[in-house]
């Protein structure tokens, strides 16, 4: 099964880690993507830039509003996503307790959508 690990953090705080403490905390982080790969768990991620950097859509009666920032004002926002493959949920949060992230932030895990997953691919083959 696929799951969607979303990454939460309050920005202040990673703000006012010095840069060697921004950069340990990355390497461990990378270190265990790396154990998730090497185990078959790793599909893919992405950090974010910041929130302040984040543009949000809405429609309202069928015109377009566009407004700065995040959808929603909270003090932690998403940081950035990781892409895993599990056999269930329980091991998806086995995997993830194990990330250095989770020290910084929440992390959501959420099963992907099979069936939009499956409606995707077979668009993809046409």
């Amino acid at each position: 099964m696929k799951f969607i690990c979303l990454g939460y953090l309050d920005e202040s705080m990673w703000q006012d880690f010095s840069d060697e403490e921004a950069m340990q905390l990355m390497e461990k982080c990378f270190a265990y993507d790396d154990v998730l790969r090497r185990g078959g768990h790793f599909i893919g991620g992405e950090a974010l830039a910041s929130a302040g950097q984040a543009v949000t859509l809405r429609k309202n009666n069928g015109k377009l509003k566009i407004t700065d920032g995040p959808f929603s004002e909270t003090k932690e926002v998403l940081g950035g996503i990781l892409l895993l493959e599990a056999r269930n949920m329980q091991q998806a949060i086995e995997l993830m307790s194990a990330h250095p992230g989770v020290g910084v932030g929440p992390f959501e895990i959420r099963p992907a959508d099979e069936q939009i997953e499956r409606l995707i691919a077979a668009r993809q083959s046409s």
